[in-house]
């Protein structure tokens, strides 16, 4: 189990492994960002897109998928996340590409007003199988602490 003091500042993983498909984008934009170039194939001809392309909010949920799946794998103290700090869209995600992520931590700090709880941000880039990015994010965790007596250092 990972608990926030073996979060390492720098350190860094690659994980998942997600394949989008034509149906699961589609089915994405009809219930949740129905705009033309996600459904129709000749309207995202006429765009910048150049052809059917996922929702920016899918590839998050995409990515969010991987992050689950290596959470799950590799477990951690994790108490969930206040957010995101920075969200870009890179590259257009397509039917029949194969996303992977890398993350790196970037900061870790103690809470002050919850002892039990650590607060680390990572940079997370969700990449296609080009190695192009898709998606960049800086994510914040929360984390339990394993020494909750240990001193706050500034």
């Amino acid at each position: 189990m990972v608990f926030f003091e073996d979060i390492v500042v720098g350190s860094s993983q690659t994980f998942g492994r997600y394949e989008v498909t034509r149906d699961e984008v589609m089915d994405f934009a009809r219930k949740y960002d129905p705009q033309p170039f996600h459904l129709d194939d000749d309207a995202a001809a006429q765009t910048h897109f150049g052809r059917l392309s996922a929702s920016g909010w899918h590839t998050c949920s995409m990515t969010m998928a991987m992050l689950v799946e290596n959470l799950t794998a590799n477990r951690q103290a994790g108490l969930g996340s206040p957010g995101v700090d920075q969200l870009r869209w890179v590259k257009p995600v397509y039917p029949g590409d194969t996303l992977r992520c890398e993350s790196t931590v970037i900061e870790k700090r103690r809470s002050r007003s919850r002892r039990e709880m650590g607060i680390f941000k990572s940079r997370i880039t969700t990449f296609n199988q080009h190695d192009e990015p898709v998606l960049d994010m800086v994510s914040n965790g929360l984390i339990r602490v394993r020494d909750i007596d240990a001193p706050i250092e500034d």
